[in-house]
This record gives structure tokens, sequence and C-alpha cells, in this order.
């Protein structure tokens, strides 16, 4: 396998703690990305990626990042790789479709080896401190949020719906720390070494599921800041409680 990596994406919050993560053991990557999302670290490695490499780059392995989003509502958790897949808004369709594209590709060229790590949900930074998750315009994700009414970017935090059948009524998600979820990928990568794989389906999350007020008090008494909440609906497409099985990572990517 190429010590080189093409990282599509690097620039932007999992990707970049990714690429560091890469370097860290040892690799060599180019990055790609649109910028859409993410900060102004990724023109030189595009240029440098088509002055190199130009129309001759060919591949046939590949990491793809799904979510856990394909798994829709699941009727029992944990969620294992086996789960029906019924993914119920327009983001879990999407990562729903790449995977089948990928599964079709490997059926129809025995040359490629895939691996889709379906991710739970990102959170944290690295401890540098010099990349985290800073997105453009609204975030998608609950600690953006967060961390914007601890800074006074919002007054308030919008929590959706507090009626689930949950301790404390709120949605119940996994939330794995993006330097974790970073080296999974590195164990992916490692994993590509086996002559066995063709389409391998792996979790990256941590196996136990945390609710969003757990998730705002753990953030309150880590910061010392209040975090005003303000009790919403439900919004369509929520699921009400989703975690990872993660025995197929532990056993075959030796990750945790």
């Amino acid at each position: 396998m190429s010590k080189t990596i093409l990282v599509t994406g690097g620039a932007g919050y999992v990707g970049s703690h990714t690429v560091l993560q890469l370097l860290l053991s040892g690799y060599k990557t180019v990055v790609v990305d649109n910028l859409d999302n993410s900060s102004d670290v990724a023109p030189k490695r595009v240029k440098e990626l088509a002055g190199e490499f130009g129309r001759n780059l060919s591949f046939h392995q590949l990491v793809f990042s799904s979510s856990a989003a394909v798994y829709g509502w699941p009727k029992k958790v944990p969620c294992t790789e086996e789960f029906p897949l019924s993914a119920v808004n327009p983001y879990g369709r999407t990562k729903l479709f790449i995977e089948e594209i990928c599964r079709d590709l490997r059926n129809s060229d025995s040359q490629w080896k895939i691996i889709l790590l379906r991710y739970f949900n990102p959170v944290g930074a690295h401890p540098s401190g010099h990349i985290g998750e800073d997105p453009r315009g609204t975030p998608n994700n609950l600690m953006p949020f967060v961390q914007q009414v601890a800074v006074g970017r919002l007054q308030e935090l919008t929590v959706f719906g507090k009626d689930y059948a949950t301790k404390d009524g709120t949605g119940v998600r996994d939330y794995v720390h993006v330097v974790d979820l970073a080296d999974g990928h590195i164990a992916a990568l490692k994993k590509l070494l086996d002559p066995k794989i063709g389409c391998e389906v792996y979790n990256l999350g941590t196996g136990k599921g945390t609710s969003v007020l757990e998730m705002v008090t753990a953030f309150e008494k880590a910061s010392g800041k209040k975090i005003p909440l303000q009790i919403a609906g439900r919004r369509p497409g929520d699921s009400e409680v989703t975690y990872a099985s993660i025995k197929k990572a532990e056993t075959e990517l030796k990750w945790k």
C-alpha cells in the first residue's frame, strides 16, 4: 500500500484531525477540499495533486466516511453493522447511496478494497488546541451550538425534544472524540493490507449513549460556563436513542 494518502475534505473538522494523525503515523498526505465548510489550508495540496498526478491518478483502495445516519430509527440498540438500513433524512440517504455505490464497485471489479466507516457523533478537538470544530454559518452538530452559547455568539441552546423515553427526556447519541475517529481511519488503512478485504463496514463510536442534557452538563462542568436552554419540539427525522456496537472494530481493526 502506498504511503501517500489522498484525503478528500481534508481541510474540514474530521478531515484535518485525520490528516494530522496520518502525518504523526508516518504517512504522506495530499488534501483535496472545496473549502465549503473548512479553512483555506488545502489549495497548495490541490495544486500539488494536479501537478504531480494529473489525470493519471489510479487507485483501488478506499476508506469512505459514512455515518450512523444510515440506520435511521433503530428498533433496538446498540447498532451493529448488520442492522437494516433505513435512512430517514437527506444526509443519511446520501451516505447510504454512496455505500451502495461502493458495494457495486467492488462487485464489478475485484481489484477494489473498500472500508466503510460509519461515524456516530464526532466531538472534541486536538489536545494542542490548534485545530477543532468551527463551522461556517449554522452548525450541524450539538457541541458547536453549545460552544457558541458559551462564547456569547448565541443567547441560548435550543434543545429539540424533551419528551423522549430516555432518563431525562432528551435524545441519546454516541459521542466519539474526533482524535479517536481519526485514529480509526489509520486502523482502516492498515486493514486494507488484508488480502481478504473486499468491501467491509465498521462502526466508529464509544459503544454507549449520552443524552443531550448530559453533554451540556459535562460542558458546563469543564468550562465553568452556564448554558441557558430553550426547549422546543422534536425535529422530524431525529431518532430517540442511537449508539454503536463497536465489537467488530475492536476485534478486526484493533481500535477502541
